[in-house]
């Protein structure tokens, strides 16, 4: 098998892992426990990719999304809402599927072996409008009026619920700081709790905090039916087989609603079906790389 031909049929894993490394590039950061403070820390990246990262170079939209609503001297930002509207609406939840650092933790907790994979939880139905209860609630509602005496308001998605912020930036910046260490509480065990809980169902569950509590992916679903890069079914090919619903491990009938909110874009679809009836308004940009 030639270099070419591996690329082309992990091209989405690549992508993955080179964007996790290029948007936490800070080495130093790591080895030494420190937060980047750069002048690219004031532009976001299109992942859940934690600013409290000790190798971050940039900022998460959802967190800076909270630093505005909760500062009392801004309750809008033209910057953070349109990077989200921008982004949404050009690629749509294809940024959770490829450029999400904590997408990709989930993909991998995946392929661990497991004697049962859940692949339709009880109550899906209901529990994939949690997330956007908790962009509501948590991202919007709570920055903006649960404040203190001097009129701000904290983060409250990414101090009480965002494992990806345990993950990537709680646990290395503890353990390269013993000062840190002594002052663990409950917040601390509690977010470990909640990274603990979303690593064990992402074992047996395809991305758990995808389908169900990222507020992140949320706003890109509602881009999806809209967004320049969406999907397109053929009427005339497509054979009702339902072999894209069988290969959508975010269990999605494809052949009928190619763009719901909740598709990442993984392409698992597209190279399934046997007629070659799913495409995409893109198909041609990467169809070198990527099978149809």
């Amino acid at each position: 098998m030639g270099i070419l031909t591996k690329l082309r049929n992990h091209i989405r894993l690549v992508v993955q892992i080179a964007f996790t490394a290029v948007s936490n590039g800070y080495v130093n950061g790591f080895l030494g426990g420190t937060i980047f403070k750069g002048s690219t820390k004031n532009l976001c990246v299109p992942g859940l990719n934690c600013y409290s990262c000790p190798g971050a170079l940039g900022s998460c939209p959802i967190g800076s999304l909270q630093a505005v609503l909760g500062s009392r001297k801004y309750q809008f930002s033209f910057y953070v809402i349109g990077f989200l509207m921008a982004f949404g609406a050009f690629f749509g939840r294809f940024i959770c599927g490829w450029l999400c650092p904590f997408g990709l933790v989930q993909d991998l907790l995946h392929k661990i072996p497991f004697p049962v994979k859940i692949r339709k939880v009880p109550g899906d139905k209901f529990l994939k409008y949690l997330k956007y209860i908790i962009l509501v609630v948590f991202v919007i509602i709570l920055p903006m009026f649960a404040v203190n005496l001097l009129g701000n308001g904290d983060p409250w998605f990414c101090k009480w619920i965002c494992p990806s912020g345990t993950l990537f930036g709680g646990i290395p910046l503890v353990s390269a700081n013993p000062p840190l260490q002594e002052a663990i509480g409950f917040l601390f065990n509690w977010k470990m709790g909640i990274l603990i809980l979303i690593i064990v169902l992402s074992i047996v569950i395809y991305r758990p905090f995808c389908r169900y509590l990222c507020p992140l992916g949320a706003i890109y679903g509602c881009f999806n039916k809209v967004s320049i890069y969406r999907y397109k079914v053929d009427d005339k090919k497509c054979i009702n087989c339902k072999k894209c619903q069988k290969v959508c491990e975010m269990n999605i009938p494809v052949y009928e609603t190619p763009n719901s909110a909740e598709c990442i874009r993984c392409g698992k679809c597209k190279k399934s079906c046997p007629t070659g009836a799913i495409s995409s308004t893109m198909s041609k940009l990467y169809g070198t790389f990527y099978k149809k």
